[in-house]
Order: structure tokens, then C-alpha cells, then sequence
């Protein structure tokens, strides 16, 4: 015995966008803590790089310093060259190893990608909706974290 007060079972407009609202702010939840992520991965590449160049550099000096003088008076005791040219062969042998360890210093520091590459693509994708229309869950980083939320079945 029906008396005309149905209620149906699909959620009412409000409860959609407001599921839509909360599924569009926890993806940019989850996309800020992936962004803040990969920039800390890469300041963690960018110090390494910088300790590679601080050791080079604090190398060169120290060595500089130390070998000049030692290198050179062993080569005038053993070779009899003239001093100033003991100079210039070991002052030469330390620029080519301080040139090796900047360049070592430099390649690291090359490697950097200061722009979270991966990130920036899932954003590219979300705003083209280049993303398959049949599967919405599916992601190609995390799919687990883009699955969509059910959206709270509200009775009018």
C-alpha cells in the first residue's frame, strides 16, 4: 500500500557537489604532499652535490697548500730541476686534480631537476582530462590514492 511519500535512493544535488568538493580537495591534498616530496627528494640531491663541491674544494686548497711545499723541495733534492720549476710541475698536478673534482662536483649538480617532474605530468593530465574516461581511478603513480571516494548517500 503505496500513500505517496517515496523516498528514492539517489543522493540529492547537495550531497553530490559536496562529495565532489571533498574528492577535489583531498586530490589536492595528496597532490601538495607528493609535490613537497619530490622537492625535498631533490634538496636532499642538491646537498649532496654541494658536499661533493665543498670536499673538492677544501681538497684543492689544503693540498695545494701542504704539497707545494713538500712536492716541491723533494723534486729539486731528487732531480736537481731548478726551485721554480718544481713549482710549476706540482702547481700544475694540483689544478688538474682540483679541475677532475669540480668537474665530479658539477656533473652531480647537473643531475638536479629543481621542478617535480613527475607531479607536474599528474597536473598536466587532471586539467586536460587526458586520463582514460573509462577507468577515473586509475593513476599512474599511486592508483590506490586517486580512487574515488563514495559519496555519502543523503535521503531527501
Amino acid at each position: 500500500m503505496e500513500n505517496g511519500s517515496q523516498h528514492t535512493s539517489e543522493p540529492s544535488l547537495v550531497s553530490l557537489v559536496g562529495g565532489i568538493m571533498n574528492d577535489a580537495k583531498d586530490l589536492l591534498v595528496q597532490e601538495w604532499t607528493m609535490t613537497k616530496l619530490e622537492v625535498q627528494e631533490e634538496l636532499r640531491k642538491a646537498k649532496t652535490a654541494a658536499i661533493a663541491l665543498g670536499i673538492g674544494i677544501g681538497v684543492v686548497a689544503v693540498g695545494g697548500m701542504l704539497l707545494m711545499l713538500m712536492l716541491v723541495h723533494v723534486l729539486v733534492a731528487v732531480t736537481g730541476i731548478p726551485l721554480w720549476e718544481c713549482y710549476g710541475l706540482v702547481g700544475s698536478g694540483l689544478v688538474v686534480l682540483g679541475t677532475l673534482l669540480l668537474a665530479v662536483g658539477k656533473h652531480k649538480a647537473e643531475k638536479l631537476d629543481v621542478v617535480p617532474q613527475q607531479t607536474l605530468e599528474t597536473m598536466k593530465e587532471m586539467c586536460t582530462g587526458s586520463q582514460s574516461r573509462r577507468h577515473p581511478t586509475r593513476h599512474k603513480r599511486h592508483p590506490a590514492r586517486y580512487r574515488r571516494h563514495p559519496v555519502s548517500q543523503a535521503r531527501v
